[in-house]
Parts: C-alpha cells; sequence; structure tokens
C-alpha cells in the first residue's frame, strides 16, 4: 500500500499534475503550460500529493489581487508585486484518494507558508459544487459584487469567489 504525503511540487510533477487535473476537472480544462509556470512563478505555492508510484493530488496557489480571478487556461505573465493576498487556484485530489484527510492538512500547510510572507487573505472559486467543503476550510462566499459575478461566467454555472483569512 502506498503512503501519500504533501510536498513541494517539481517540474518531475507536472505529467502527474495534468492528469489529476483531467480526472477532476474536465469541464475547466487547463493546459500543461498553465501549471508549469505557476510553479516557476511561484514555487513555495505548489504541492503534489505523491508516494512512491505517483501523483494523486496537487495544490497551487500564488499571490493575486483580492477581487481579481484569472482566466481559465490562461498564462499569467508575472504575480503582482504586493503580497497580502493569494488565490488558491487549484487544489485538486485523485478520485482514488478523496476523502481520506488529505486536504486540510496542506491548506493549513499554504497558510503556514502565506502567514510567514505576510499573506493576509486567501481566495478561490469554488466549482463542481463545492461551496460547502470550501466553507468547512473556512471559506467565505463573496456575493454581491457584480464585477466578481461577470468574471465567474468562464467558470460555468455554480461557481463561487469565496475568500478568508490565511489564519481563520
Amino acid at each position: 500500500m502506498s503512503v501519500f504525503t504533501w510536498r513541494p511540487m517539481r517540474a518531475a510533477d507536472i505529467d502527474g499534475v495534468v492528469m489529476v487535473a483531467a480526472a477532476c476537472f474536465p469541464d475547466h480544462f487547463e493546459a500543461r503550460a498553465c501549471f508549469e509556470e505557476r510553479l516557476k512563478l511561484f514555487p513555495k505555492g505548489c504541492f503534489a500529493l505523491a508516494s512512491d508510484q505517483a501523483v494523486s493530488g496537487y495544490l497551487i496557489a500564488y499571490p493575486w489581487p483580492l477581487g481579481a480571478i484569472p482566466p481559465l487556461n490562461s498564462l499569467l505573465g508575472a504575480l503582482p508585486e504586493g503580497r497580502d493576498t493569494f488565490y488558491l487556484h487549484d487544489l485538486a485530489l485523485h478520485p482514488q484518494v478523496r476523502g481520506q484527510g488529505h486536504a486540510r492538512p496542506v491548506v493549513d500547510q499554504l497558510s503556514g507558508v502565506l502567514a510567514e510572507m505576510g499573506g493576509a487573505k486567501l481566495a478561490l472559486v469554488s466549482v463542481n459544487d463545492s461551496v460547502a467543503f470550501w466553507r468547512g476550510m473556512g471559506f467565505e462566499p463573496v456575493t454581491g459584487d457584480a464585477a466578481i459575478t461577470r468574471k465567474l461566467e468562464s467558470y460555468g454555472g455554480g461557481s463561487t469567489y469565496m475568500v478568508r483569512a490565511i489564519r481563520p
């Protein structure tokens, strides 16, 4: 039986990350280049859930302005200078490892890294009916903002912009 642990993501993990993303987000395609770029731009925010066999999950986060939502399947080019708000781009667990308690440890690990950097807030877009899951992690929906609502259109119906303090 394989033991899974969260560790810093490496370039060699990208094939596994792409496979996990395809299994978890079939309606939210992102090219390999997007994952490669995010790892290159902000490796401190990239983690892989790995065993001796393969990558079975990943988390990617990076500095990003509060209220701004990066378009799906697009390169960022560069990151903003300000580092008080971070965007949790993806937390994906292969269906075979879901429900085993792997999510909270990596969100806590990320929060620790970001707190050391002076981070105050963590934001994300909830997709695939995951609002309750993210609420359980301390995130709250942002509602009533027309600009955010327009930005969410590319993420599909039911997507929700959510925010929490780095250390809830």
